[in-house]
């Protein structure tokens, strides 16, 4: 099927990625049919066998090119329909309404999703964190409590751990990986907590920048359910704002979070297609054409090796 979307874009919290996937269970509960299955394709890799893909399986030809076939319809028939599950901007717009955010909209989460480590983001990708640093509000210890999470640095969690915590250390991390956007960063702060032993990171250290608490890690990371923060002597309910390099949020954060935007920010999975520049796709390809003609979605017959 020619289409290529982000998982934040086809999201089964909401239409109309709900129903195009309650259908592979119809498909699925067919007689004849053993097994179904949607894949949109990873959005993030320019390959020649990118998008998406219709897979049925079973005893009967019939009824599993029909099914196959009726998925393949009703995907492509709804490929205008997808949208991201949550609303999106430019991160300075994300930050701006998080700042403007009444008490009952917080925690604001703001997903960094243009270095989300677990869709390929490198995860050392700086340009967000730069961003918030710079920005007058988060200056002073007193402004609004700000959680970012996080960023690879193994040297800089090596200097916060031989100075230990409450220790004031200036340390440079990230872009080791991915410095296309931004470079390396140098902070100046507080250790606020220091962790060994974890199974991804190795060792976590927590910076406190001004009002913003930088999590460091010694190998790249996810930040995805409420004992990553508080672990680390962090209380993501009661922050202003939670910075994530997330796409959708995993459930735990989205049960947390009062207030919510996805920041279309730069990086190897950037969310916003058109500035990845993907040229060995096969075209035509929706999003990249959107007018295109309807494509052929007849089945394509894979019979096992003794037929």
């Amino acid at each position: 099927v020619p289409v290529l979307l982000a998982g934040e874009q086809t999201s089964t919290r909401i239409e109309p990625a709900r129903s195009v996937y309650a259908a592979v269970d119809e498909a699925e509960a067919t007689e004849g049919v053993t097994d179904a299955a949607l894949w949109v394709g990873y959005a993030w890799a320019d390959e020649p066998r990118n998008r998406a893909a219709v897979v049925v399986t079973g005893p009967s030809r019939q009824a599993v090119t029909a099914g196959a076939e009726r998925l393949a319809h009703g995907f492509w028939a709804a490929r205008h329909d997808f949208a991201f599950v949550a609303p999106t901007g430019p991160l300075d717009d994300c930050l701006a309404e998080a700042l403007a955010a009444a008490p009952e909209e917080r925690p604001y989460f703001i997903s960094d999703t243009g270095d989300n480590p677990t869709a390929g983001g490198a995860g050392d990708v700086t340009w967000s964190l730069e961003r918030v640093l710079s920005r007058p509000e988060f200056k002073d210890p007193s402004g609004p409590t700000v959680v970012y999470a996080s960023l690879p640095g193994p040297a800089a969690v090596d200097t916060a751990v031989r100075a230990g915590v409450g220790a004031v250390v200036t340390v440079t991390a990230g872009a080791a990986v991915d410095d296309r956007h931004a470079g390396p960063l140098t902070m100046t702060g507080v250790v606020h907590a220091i962790r060994h032993g974890d199974p991804h990171a190795r060792t976590e250290a927590v910076l406190r920048v001004g009002s913003v608490y930088v999590v460091l890690t010694a190998l790249r990371k996810p930040y995805h359910h409420e004992h990553d923060f508080t672990d680390l002597d962090l209380s993501p309910r009661t922050a202003d704002i939670v910075i994530v390099k997330i796409g959708y949020l995993e459930p735990e954060l989205f049960a947390m979070a009062a207030g919510w935007k996805m920041a279309l920010t730069p990086g190897g999975v950037d969310q916003d297609l058109s500035r990845l520049g993907h040229h060995r796709i096969h075209r035509p390809m929706f999003p990249f054409d959107r007018e295109m003609p309807d494509p052929d979605l007849t089945a394509r017959i894979v019979p096992p090796p003794n037929e």
